[in-house]
């Protein structure tokens, strides 16, 4: 038996880096899993991939900026089509990076409405299934450590982030005694295809000295914190925030 087995998890931002691999660990361990982004061809192929695997998986799409209404409609569809739905990953994000006297408007918009915005609605309409159903759940929240600490060029992200950490507290104060567990991962600079480039460069190169561990975070070392948040092993754990940063957070001035 998986970790996760015979539980509903709904991915958000599932087509790509971070969340298409989160997708596939719950299916792994026995999830039902639901993935959910807006690009339509990548979640078909992923959905794909996981049959292929031997897991179960469904496609939504799904723009985390939408209306309220809207999102809480998709969250209804989902766990009547499913079951229910027992695990919320809110994983879509994005980053403008550019410096702070250049950041516009609609940067803002756009990195506040994606990481912040999305997660709390989406959480608000899970948790509302999950108190009805009776049998609890767990919302598990991407952040990121660039919540906790600061670098240049990356305002709206960060503030974005260290948002999303308090939401992550706050509910999982209100939602407790609905037996609604919610808490964070914080990732460090994890490499993916994205960052591939960059992490090639000097500058890159100079950024994982940086490291107290002296490398990049791979896809895979973000996995233990993904299952022990989503499965029952953290039953008595709500409001938590792991770093998983190969000990950046630490890291001397």
């Amino acid at each position: 038996m998986g970790a996760v087995a015979g539980k509903v998890a709904l991915i958000t931002g599932a087509s790509s880096g971070l969340g298409r691999h989160f997708a596939s660990v719950l299916a792994r361990e026995g999830a039902t899993v639901v993935v959910a982004a807006r690009r339509v061809a990548m979640l078909d192929d992923l959905v794909a991939h996981i049959t292929a695997s031997g897991g179960t998986a469904q496609a939504h799409v799904l723009d985390v900026t939408a209306p309220a209404q809207s999102l809480a409609d998709s969250v209804a569809e989902i766990a009547d089509r499913c079951g229910g739905l027992d695990i919320l990953v809110n994983n879509s994000g994005i980053a403008v990076t550019k410096p702070m006297l250049e950041q516009t408007e609609d940067d803002w918009d756009r990195v506040m409405n994606t990481n912040l915005r999305g997660a709390f609605f989406l959480s608000q309409a899970a948790a509302r299934l999950m108190r009805v159903a009776g049998r609890g759940g767990s919302i598990v929240n991407v952040a990121s450590i660039l919540g906790l600490r600061q670098a240049g060029g990356i305002a709206p992200y960060a503030v974005s982030k260290s948002g999303l950490i308090q939401l992550t507290k706050l509910l999982a104060l209100e939602l407790a005694r609905d037996s609604v567990r919610v808490n964070a991962i914080a990732p460090g600079f994890i490499e993916t295809d994205l960052n591939a480039d960059f992490f090639a460069t000097e500058a890159g190169h100079a950024l994982k000295r940086r490291i107290p561990q002296r490398r990049l975070g791979q896809p895979s070392d973000l996995e233990g914190a993904l299952l022990l948040l989503c499965s029952d092993a953290s039953a008595y754990m709500t409001g938590s925030v792991l770093a998983v940063d190969g000990g950046h957070l630490v890291s001397t001035l």
